[in-house]
C-alpha cells in the first residue's frame, strides 16, 4: 500500500468526505469561474475551509476545546457555510429550475397541489406548531451530537457525523443537478389561503428567509433527510432520543409540506436519499474500521 493511501485511510471518514465535497466544489467553481459572481472569494472560502480541517487533524489532541472544536463545531460551521455558498452557485452553474417537473409529478399523485389541498386544514394554532416543528432541523442534529460527546460514545459519535455529512453534501449535490426552489414560489398564485401564524409562525419564517436566503434547495429534502438520518442513528445508538424526536420529526416532514417549502416528491426524496446514505455510509466506514487493523 502506498504512502498516499495510507495517509488517505487513516483519516476519519468525517474529515476525508468533506474534504473531497470541498475539492469537487473548488473545482465546479474553477469550471464556472465566468459566470459564477465571486468565483474567487468562494474558492477562497472553500480553501480556508480545507485548510481549517486539515489543521484541526493535526491538532485535535491539544485538549478539550480543540476536541470539541474538531468533532462538534467545525462540522457544523462547514455544513452552514457550504450550504449558504450554494446561493452564488447553483443558478450558474444550473440555471434551469425543475420545479415544472415537480408540480406535474405531484399532480399526478394527488390529483392537485398537495400544498392547496392542505389548506382545508390550516389554522394559525397549526401552522404555528408546524412552523416551529419545521425549526427543529437546525436543532435535532446538533443535539444528537453533543449528547454522544457528553456521553463520550465517541466511535458512535464518529460514524454518525461521518452519516450526517455524507447525507448533507449528498443532498447539496442534488441541489445542483436538480435545482428547485419550491411551491412556496412557483404556485404562489394558486394558494388561495395566506399562511398566517397565531404568534410564532411570521417571525420565524422572516428569520428563516433573511437567513437562508433564496436558494434552490428544495430537491430533495435536506430537513426530511437529516433528521429521518439522525431518527436511523439515535434509534441504534441512543434510543431514548429516539423516542423524544420521533413525534418531532413527523410533525417536521409534515410541515416541509404543509408550510409550502417543499413538494411531496421533495420528500419522498429526501427518504430516498436517507436509505441511500445508510446504505453508502454503512459500507463505507465499515470497509474502512477494517482497513485501520491492517495500516
Amino acid at each position: 500500500m502506498g504512502g498516499l493511501s495510507r495517509t488517505i485511510l487513516k483519516q476519519r471518514p468525517s474529515d476525508l468526505v468533506t474534504i473531497i465535497f470541498l475539492l469537487f466544489l473548488i473545482s465546479l467553481a474553477v469550471i464556472f469561474y465566468r459566470v459564477i459572481p465571486n468565483a474567487t472569494s468562494i474558492i477562497g472560502l472553500y480553501s480556508i475551509l480545507i485548510a481549517a480541517q486539515i489543521v484541526l487533524i493535526k491538532i485535535k489532541s491539544r485538549g478539550n476545546f480543540v476536541r470539541v472544536m474538531y468533532e462538534i463545531v467545525f462540522p457544523v460551521l462547514c455544513v452552514l457555510f457550504i450550504f449558504d455558498s450554494l446561493g452564488s452557485i447553483v443558478h450558474y452553474v444550473n440555471p434551469k429550475d425543475i420545479d415544472p417537473v415537480l408540480i406535474k409529478l405531484d399532480y399526478m399523485i394527488f390529483g392537485g397541489h398537495p400544498t392547496v389541498m392542505l389548506e382545508r386544514i390550516v389554522t394559525p394554532v397549526l401552522t404555528d406548531l408546524l412552523q416551529l416543528a419545521y425549526t427543529t432541523y437546525y436543532f435535532i442534529t446538533v443535539s444528537f451530537g453533543v449528547l454522544l460527546f457528553i456521553r463520550h460514545q465517541r466511535k458512535e459519535l464518529d460514524k454518525s457525523v461521518f452519516m450526517i455529512l455524507l447525507c448533507f453534501y449528498l443532498s447539496y449535490l442534488g441541489y445542483i443537478l436538480f435545482p428547485a426552489l419550491g411551491p412556496r414560489f412557483y404556485l404562489k398564485t394558486a394558494q388561495t389561503i395566506p399562511l398566517k401564524g397565531f404568534l410564532i409562525a411570521d417571525p420565524i419564517k422572516n428569520f428563516l428567509n433573511w437567513l437562508e436566503g433564496i436558494k434552490r434547495d428544495a430537491f430533495p429534502s435536506g430537513h426530511t433527510a437529516v433528521t429521518v438520518l439522525v431518527l436511523y442513528l439515535s434509534y441504534r445508538f441512543e434510543k431514548r432520543f429516539f423516542w423524544v424526536c420521533l413525534p418531532v420529526v413527523i410533525a417536521l416532514i409534515l410541515a416541509t409540506v404543509y408550510c409550502r417549502y417543499h413538494y411531496v416528491v421533495d420528500v419522498i426524496a429526501g427518504l430516498v436519499l436517507t436509505l441511500l446514505t445508510i446504505f453508502l455510509g454503512e459500507w463505507y466506514y465499515e470497509w474502512w474500521s477494517k482497513k485501520q487493523k491492517i495500516i
